[in-house]
C-alpha cells in the first residue's frame, strides 16, 4: 500500500469575500506541480459561499461534475432546462459531455452554504449532457458504507460516466470498518469531512486527505464521531 497525506492546512486557498475556497489539488489560481489531481480525480474544492452569492453562468465540457452541499443550499440552472434547489444530504451530479452551460448559486439570500465540489474525468467523452441529484439520508449512512455515485445505480447511487465510486460514512467513536474496492487497479482518496481517524499509521482530522494506491482494500479507526468521504478512482493519467 501506498500514501500520501494532504493536509487540511496544506490546501490552496483564496479568498473572493463572497466566496471563501479550499482546493485539495491544483485549481484557478492555485498552482502545485505535486498536486496535479489522483488518477481520474482533477478537483475536489471546499466551497463556501456567502448568502445571495454564487458562481454565473459558465461552460464545461466532457467533466463528470459532482456538489456535495454540507450546511445550506445550492440553487442550480442551466441551459438543459434543469433549475433546481440542491440541500445538504442531497448529491447532484452532472455529466457535461459535448457541453453545458450552467451556475451555481446560494439559495438563501442570508445564510451561507458549505458545499463540496469534485471533478472527475469522464470513461467516454463527448457523450450527450446529464443531470441528476437524489437524497440520501444520513440514517442511511450510519456505521454503514453509503454509496453515492457509481458506474451501476448500485444501491440506488447517482450513474457516473466513469468506473468511480463516491461513498459516505457516519462512524462513532472508537468504530472500525474496511473499504473494499469495486474495481481493479482503483486508488482511494478518503477525505475526512469531520471527525479524527487512522488509516495504516496515519492520524487524520477534519478536512484531511489521504490518496491510497496499491491495495484492494483499506482499514480505518476512528477516534471520534466520524464523516468520511471515499472517492474511488481509476489510476488513469
Amino acid at each position: 500500500m501506498n500514501t500520501l497525506v494532504y493536509r487540511a492546512d496544506e490546501r490552496g486557498y483564496a479568498n473572493h469575500g463572497w466566496l471563501k475556497t479550499f482546493h485539495s489539488f491544483s485549481f484557478a489560481s492555485y498552482f502545485n506541480p505535486n498536486k496535479m489531481g489522483f488518477g481520474a480525480l482533477r478537483v475536489l474544492n471546499d466551497d463556501t459561499v456567502e448568502g445571495g452569492m454564487g458562481f454565473g453562468s459558465h461552460p464545461h465540457n466532457n467533466m463528470e461534475i459532482i456538489s456535495i452541499p454540507l450546511k445550506g443550499a445550492l440553487l442550480h440552472k442551466d441551459d438543459q432546462e434543469n433549475e433546481k434547489v440542491i440541500q445538504s444530504n442531497e448529491v447532484q451530479i452532472m455529466s457535461a459531455g459535448t457541453g453545458i452551460m450552467h451556475s451555481e448559486y446560494n439559495a438563501s439570500k442570508s445564510e451561507r452554504v458549505n458545499f463540496l465540489q469534485i471533478w472527475i474525468l469522464p470513461k467516454d467523452k463527448n457523450t450527450q449532457p446529464r443531470y441528476d441529484q437524489k437524497i440520501f439520508p444520513v440514517e442511511n449512512r450510519k456505521g454503514e458504507w453509503q454509496i453515492l455515485v457509481s458506474p451501476t445505480g448500485e444501491m440506488g447511487s447517482l450513474w457516473i460516466n466513469q468506473d468511480a465510486v463516491i461513498v459516505r460514512i457516519a462512524l462513532s467513536k472508537n468504530s472500525s470498518i474496511d473499504y473494499k474496492a469495486k474495481f481493479d487497479k482503483s486508488g482511494f482518496y478518503l477525505f475526512v469531512i469531520e471527525g479524527d481517524i487512522k488509516v495504516k499509521d496515519h492520524r487524520l482530522t477534519r478536512r484531511d486527505g489521504l490518496a491510497i494506491t496499491k491495495t484492494n482494500q483499506i482499514s480505518i479507526t476512528t477516534f471520534m464521531d466520524s464523516d468520511i468521504l471515499l472517492i474511488e478512482v481509476p489510476m488513469i493519467s
